[in-house]
């Protein structure tokens, strides 16, 4: 196995508000990732019930979502539906195809979409920044 390719494609971005979960997203999301993000997902309710989430997509080009377990889909998608207050994605338009068919067309949350060159503005919409 090529080192790159043991890299996780999600990473946690550490922030000035605690309940905020900030990811990057870096090329391809393996069932692994997803089962780790869902993982950290779940730890960030545990701890804030309600958080807002920030995704930052960085050369993100797929999510391996035939092989990621039905149960922890429907599981994470039903959790961040109770959870989740608003969402900001920066990155390029093609981020839909990244959750599409996962949740359902109306979402009980704000999701708002943000161009590369205007990470400042989702971070300032969210009341937070990155400390690292």
């Amino acid at each position: 196995m090529n080192f790159l390719e043991a890299v996780p494609a999600i990473r946690r971005i550490e922030t000035n508000r605690d309940a905020l979960f900030a990811i990057d997203v870096v090329g391809d999301v393996s069932p692994a990732d997803a089962e780790n993000l869902f993982g950290l997902l779940e730890a960030a309710y545990a701890l804030h019930p309600r958080i807002d989430v920030l995704i930052r997509l960085t050369d993100s080009e797929s999510v391996d979502w035939a092989n990621i377990k039905q149960d922890t889909l429907r599981q994470g998608m039903a959790d961040a539906m109770e959870h989740v207050v608003r969402c900001a994605v920066i990155g390029e338009p093609s981020w839909a195809s990244l959750v599409a068919g996962v949740f359902p067309k109306t979402l009980p949350f704000e999701v708002r979409r943000f161009d590369l060159d205007d990470e400042e503005a989702a971070w300032q919409w969210l009341g937070a920044r990155p400390t690292d």
